[in-house]
């Protein structure tokens, strides 16, 4: 165990974790008045921030008490003290270099009040604004990132699947050979294979696409199956296709850049099992963008949110697109649709159900925190699945990084779980000037 440490923390941080005072085990936390004032701005709302926000002002009601204020509140046996700061003054070595008094520059004149208080104690800013840290570094006034929920290798979101190569020939002929595979020890992996995981199986005149199917312990054969008129382009999206289908697995994820087919391979997917499931529902965050609330958009709250919906629609185009306007599957869609068993929703919208029997494909998934993704899948009930897709090198919030966005974290935790799959996608098939920009931009 180090040395006992003061920690300062921005509101971001609580933002992001309304139980971040839980995860700093026997240090003391200090909160500065002007991180309590602008947690006042978030409590109206709908959205994660401002529920995380009344989560947090709850919290504290909870332990708060004069001491608070004074001489500090315990956390709890085998954690430090929590105190809020009242009193402290605009520090001349901030008004220096920052003359204005914003919240984020009391916030470092505080960490500096406290360090001289306790100069036996190492103290620290805590905050997720990047440019909060540097203006702190650039003062010599010691800050982290919140890294708790930070996922440490994220190397599986830029690698294709494995390929194996050197396999016995005749082993992969029994995989094709074989409707239901064949035992899994009979190839000598060199690691320890994760449930559901697929990779490439190459011998000196045959390959194959393969899984492992823990739930039967064999490696058997991936089909490049059409799922709704869409066609996989690779063999990506033929694994992809191969753990969306198979209603054994609870949970998927699927990564990848722009224009790999993420949310178009799920929708189409989804509508294959659409007679397995009593819904199939689309959502995805709305993430405005210029710090512009769906507020400054007119109409109704529908008529709001349609901009931010528009993608899902666009992937529902290219699978009508592969089908004549009268055609069976035309005709499915629309009347799924018409009776609410294909829905398209903002994902505020969907918070606090209960989802069950529905194939749920949330979008954008890269801009949620791991609290959120955590809520959602807390949510499904029997017979749902729940597949989210997204892009980690895309993200549209200002405290989120490809380490601490909550699918890079969802990939991590539940890697081994039998329930779950993660598909990361390489090449992009939108179109060669797509993948172009996307490689080379």
């Amino acid at each position: 165990m180090g040395a006992k440490k003061n920690f300062v923390l921005d509101t971001n941080v609580v933002l992001h974790d309304y139980k971040c005072i839980e995860n700093f085990q026997e240090n003391d936390i200090y909160l500065p008045i002007a991180m309590l004032e602008e947690l006042d701005r978030f409590k109206k709302g709908s959205d994660q921030l401002n529920y995380n926000a009344r989560e947090f002002i709850r919290e504290l009601d909870r332990i708060t008490s004069e001491d608070l204020y004074l001489e500090g509140a315990s956390l709890g046996n085998g954690k430090g003290t929590l105190y809020v700061v009242t009193d402290d003054k605009y520090q001349k070595k901030i008004a220096a270099a920052f003359p204005e008094h914003i919240p984020d520059h009391r916030i470092l004149s505080c960490t500096c009040s406290i360090a001289e208080k306790k100069p036996d104690m190492q103290t620290i800013l805590i905050t997720k604004d990047i440019n909060l840290r540097m203006k702190a570094r650039a003062l010599g006034i010691p800050v982290e990132d919140y890294f708790t929920d930070k996922v440490v290798d994220t190397a599986i979101f830029i690698t294709a699947q494995d390929t194996y190569e050197e396999i016995d020939p005749e082993l992969i002929d029994n995989i094709y050979s074989s409707h239901n595979g064949i035992d899994a020890t009979l190839l000598d992996f060199s690691e320890k294979l994760n449930p559901n995981a697929c990779f490439i199986l190459k011998s000196a005149r045959n390959s194959v696409l393969a899984r492992y199917n823990s739930f039967t312990d064999k490696i058997k054969q991936v089909e490049k199956g059409t799922n709704y008129g869409i066609q996989p382009r690779n063999a990506e999206q033929s694994f992809a296709f191969e753990v969306l289908n198979d209603p054994n697995i609870k949970l998927v994820g699927i990564t990848g850049k722009a224009g790999t087919g993420k949310t178009l391979l799920a929708l189409a997917s989804a509508l294959k099992q659409a007679g397995v499931y009593k819904q199939i529902l689309l959502a995805r965050p709305i993430v405005s963008l210029a710090n512009k609330d769906i507020g400054f958009l007119p109409g109704t709250e529908k008529e709001k949110i349609a901009p931010y919906m528009q993608p899902l629609f666009d992937n529902l185009n290219v699978i009508k697109s592969q089908f004549s306007a009268n055609s069976p599957e035309i005709r499915q869609i629309d009347e799924l649709q018409k009776s609410n068993r294909l829905v398209i929703e903002a994902l505020a919208f969907i918070r606090g159900r209960s989802l069950s029997e529905t194939f749920c494909i949330v979008d954008e998934a890269q801009n949620l925190t791991p609290h959120e993704i955590k809520t959602i899948i807390t949510r499904t009930g029997e017979g749902t699945k729940m597949v989210f897709t997204g892009d980690i090198q895309q993200i549209d919030s200002p405290y989120l990084d490809a380490q601490s966005n909550g699918l890079a974290y969802m990939v991590e935790r539940m890697k081994g779980q039998e329930l779950f799959a993660h598909i990361n996608l390489i090449k992009g098939e939108r179109s060669r000037l797509a993948e172009l920009a996307s490689d080379l931009l």
